[in-house]
């Protein structure tokens, strides 16, 4: 079975850790060992992650040094996904067998230019920050801030993955029996000009929605986006609140989910199930092989 498994934040960093090398390494350390599992088991793989923290991090030391002249966040999503690839690749080798092959891809994913996100940043990057010093920042970095939790995060767009120009690279990786880590943070945001050339712009695009376009691409049998949460919920922190076991799309249309944590999984996933008639899993990273069968978290499968 081939599997797209989407590493969520808490793979690589927890809300309230410190952003050091070593806490995401340590972090990764665990998330590679439930991802051997999968290649274990007989299954390919391909592995996405998130890039929040780490890309917010990195304007911040750019703009530090020059505000003017800081790299753009097309540039940065691609130092971040190779920084984190690198982490995931090397703890990969370490647990699975000494013949594995592992690779990390710098992966392009094509959005449209007239996406209307561009006007209407909402994607978190960076660490959270109390309100006086969000308000601050925005004055003066002329950055969207947003509510997150008890606290405010810079925002950017996020369009709409559309294409991977990649996905042929990638699949001839698949084909001798990489394993592979792309797409990180969503891929790297390039937009194709009138000439049919690409150049980057300034968004990140959604990790999950990237994912599924990717599983569906690759012609993948499963997409798993594995979170820091055991299942979907519905009614969550309500006086009705319960799992989602097995579940079809169908199901999960009629209830709301978070906008910023949730939402874009179940969307993901759904469309994914939809297109493909594969099976999409969401649940906790630990539990990524028994998602997979069924076991736990949310297993959601055509209608």
């Amino acid at each position: 079975m081939l599997i797209v498994a989407a590493l969520g934040g808490n793979a690589l960093l927890r809300r309230g850790e410190p952003m050091t090398a070593e806490t995401q390494r340590q972090n990764v350390r665990t998330a590679a060992a439930a991802l051997a599992r999968l290649v274990e088991a007989g299954h390919r793989l391909v592995v996405t992650h998130g890039n929040g923290p780490q890309v917010g991090l990195l304007a911040l030391q750019a703009a530090a040094y020059d505000a003017a002249t800081a790299f753009p966040l097309d540039v940065l999503g691609a130092e971040t996904e190779g920084m984190i690839g690198y982490l995931i690749e090397q703890e990969l080798e370490n647990v699975l067998a000494p013949d594995a092959k592992v690779a990390t891809l710098l992966t392009q994913i094509e959005v449209a230019a007239t996406d209307p996100a561009f006007q209407e940043p909402t994607k978190p990057v960076g660490p959270v920050y109390d309100e006086t010093t969000a308000t601050r920042l925005a004055h003066d970095r002329g950055w969207a801030v947003r509510a997150d939790g008890t606290g405010f995060r810079r925002v950017v767009p996020s369009p709409k993955p559309v294409a991977i120009p990649d996905v042929d690279l990638i699949a001839l990786l698949l084909d001798r029996s990489v394993t592979v880590i792309c797409a990180g943070g969503g891929g790297i945001p390039v937009v194709r000009r009138d000439d049919g050339s690409l150049i980057g712009v300034e968004a990140v695009i959604d990790k999950d929605l990237a994912s599924a376009l990717l599983a569906e691409k690759l012609g993948a049998d499963a997409l798993l986006l594995l979170t820091d949460v055991d299942a979907v919920y519905r009614d969550w922190g309500g006086p009705d609140q319960a799992a989602f076991g097995r579940v079809s799309p169908r199901d999960l249309a009629d209830h709301a989910f978070a906008a910023g944590s949730m939402g874009p999984k179940v969307t993901a996933a759904c469309r994914f199930v939809e297109r493909t008639g594969g099976r999409a899993g969401i649940g906790r990273l630990e539990d990524a092989l028994a998602i997979l069968g069924g076991d736990t978290g949310t297993l959601i499968v055509p209608g």
